[in-house]
């Protein structure tokens, strides 16, 4: 038992030297670990130093590298701003040395000015002295012719205006006579001179006004779409139409060209048709004239049949129909040919019924008496309107007294009905009222202000008036600035300024008024 615990305390006392022993190792290890780390941690200090000074070195490097970018940048700057600003300063050097010569040239041309001025004015002197002793002179012979003559200057004016005024009258009177008998001959000619001249002033407006259509368009890319390629789009059409399309640099606007308004009417419903669908090329173009053709043949037709409808006229020929629906793209005169005839059928009616004469045949012949200005192939450019009508009526199998009254309107035939001057009356009734001819107001207020604005540019108008629709110009100046001889040629000159600048119809009388007033008061 002794020996057992001795063995159990050698074991337990070995047991504590061997756990000593390997503490004391163990410890000797993490000695020698931490050793090594420490080691380590050393050199990666090391070397992260020697990083961070090449950091800071190539920073360093970088930084001045920029910081000489930055300064030549800024040296040309500099120099630029530099070179700029003497060229500026030369500049202005020569614009002032350019200043200095003209400021020399005009002192001399002062200078020089005052001279002349200085002449002119001994001359004017020396004038008026000259003018003095001519005007005593001339008075000295004017006493003398007195005592020669015994009459005094002015019972010799009187008895020499007197004798004048006979050898005057005289010579007026037989050149008078003269020029009557020469107008007598020549007054056909010059009647054709007048009328071809008046063509020619507003011949062109009223045509433009008359045979134009305007179409528009959103954006002018789509006149290149119309034209195609090498133009074949744009002649298709004119071919298929018979409409001259105009394109030019008119913004957003292609214009139609015809006498014939029908065929404008088609073309622009086809071109508007073609924009839409987008589709534009020879074979669509010619496919939707056709359609457009067949539309307003259509619309001719039912305007006709409404327009006979709402007169209560029964029984026309549809031919007659379809000539009373075309008048609806037909003007006369600016007046819209449909609304002229109907205008006029509804007037003969009421006149008609008033007289006890048939009133449904007058408005029948009403409607009827311009049919022969229609376009139709029938058309006889030779024959008068009145008598083409007629012709027409009597082929479509209307009654005589309806066929008189169309072909009589405008007296081509004798009368043989009492309708015919009721129609006659009526047309001129619808053409005469305010209103119903082209007259276009804005353009007739334009053209009263540019006559008033052309009497007063000239020096010494103070007012003046356009009276008469236009037909005179009332000048009123300023009687101290214009005389008596003054003012005819104020008139004359005005009267030649309207003439070369304006257009207007017929003439234009020019009346320039001078008036001096003496005012006094009796208190």
């Amino acid at each position: 038992m002794e020996i057992s615990t001795t063995l159990l305390i050698y074991a337990l006392i070995g047991f504590i030297i061997g756990m000593i022993i390997m503490r004391f190792i163990n410890k000797n290890k993490s000695i020698g670990l931490l050793n090594d780390a420490k080691k380590e941690a050393e050199k990666i200090i090391e070397s992260a130093n020697e990083k961070g000074d090449n950091i800071k070195k190539n920073k360093i490097i970088q930084a001045k590298e920029k910081f000489l970018e930055l300064k030549s940048e800024h040296e040309k700057i500099i120099f630029s701003r530099e070179d700029k600003i003497k060229a500026i300063e030369r500049e202005i050097s020569s614009k002032e040395s350019q200043v200095d010569s003209i400021i020399k040239k005009n002192q001399a041309l002062n200078s020089d000015l005052e001279k002349r001025h200085l002449e002119v004015q001994d001359k004017i002197n020396s004038l008026e002295k000259k003018t003095k002793e001519v005007e005593k002179v001339r008075k000295n012979q004017i006493k003398k012719l007195e005592l020669i003559s015994g009459l005094s200057e002015k019972e010799a004016k009187d008895s020499l205006l007197e004798s004048l005024k006979k050898d005057a009258e005289n010579d007026a009177l037989v050149y008078a006579k003269e020029k009557m008998e020469e107008a007598q001959l020549t007054v056909k000619e010059n009647a054709k001179k007048v009328i071809l001249n008046t063509i020619q002033r507003i011949g062109a407006e009223e045509t433009i006004d008359n045979t134009v259509s305007v179409f528009n368009i959103e954006s002018d890319d789509i006149k290149g779409r119309i034209i195609g390629r090498e133009g074949r789009n744009i002649r298709a059409l004119e071919s298929a139409t018979g409409v001259e399309i105009i394109v030019d640099d008119t913004p957003e606007a292609i214009i139609l060209s015809c006498f014939d308004s029908i065929r404008r009417e088609i073309a622009r419903l086809s071109l508007h048709k073609l924009v839409k669908d987008g589709r534009i090329h020879p074979a669509r173009i010619e496919e939707i004239v056709k359609k457009t053709k067949k539309e307003i043949d259509q619309e001719i037709i039912e305007v006709g049949k409404r327009t006979v409808i709402d007169l209560g006229i029964n029984g026309l020929h549809p031919e007659l129909i379809k000539y009373v629906g075309r008048m609806k793209y037909r003007s006369s005169y600016g007046q819209n040919l449909l609304q002229h005839s109907k205008e006029v059928a509804k007037l003969c009616a009421i006149m008609a019924s008033e007289m006890g004469i048939d009133s449904k045949m007058a408005k029948r012949a009403g409607l009827l008496h311009d049919i022969g200005k229609v376009p139709s192939i029938e058309k006889d450019t030779e024959t008068p309107h009145a008598i083409l009508g007629m012709q027409w009526a009597e082929k479509y199998g209307e009654k005589s007294d309806v066929c008189n009254a169309i072909g009589a309107h405008h007296d081509e035939i004798e009368m043989n009905c009492l309708i015919s001057p009721i129609i006659q009356v009526c047309d001129a009734m619808s053409g005469a009222r305010p209103g119903a001819r082209r007259q276009v107001l804005d353009s007739y207020i334009e053209r009263l202000k540019n006559l008033e604005e052309i009497a007063l540019d000239f020096n010494g108008v103070e007012k003046a008036y356009a009276i008469q629709a236009g037909r005179e110009l009332r000048v009123m100046v300023e009687s101290e600035k214009i005389n008596d001889d003054e003012a005819s040629n104020l008139s004359f000159q005005i009267s030649q300024k309207i003439q070369t600048d304006m257009t207007y119809p017929g003439q234009v009388k020019v009346t320039v008024i001078r008036e001096t007033r003496a005012v006094n008061i009796a208190k």
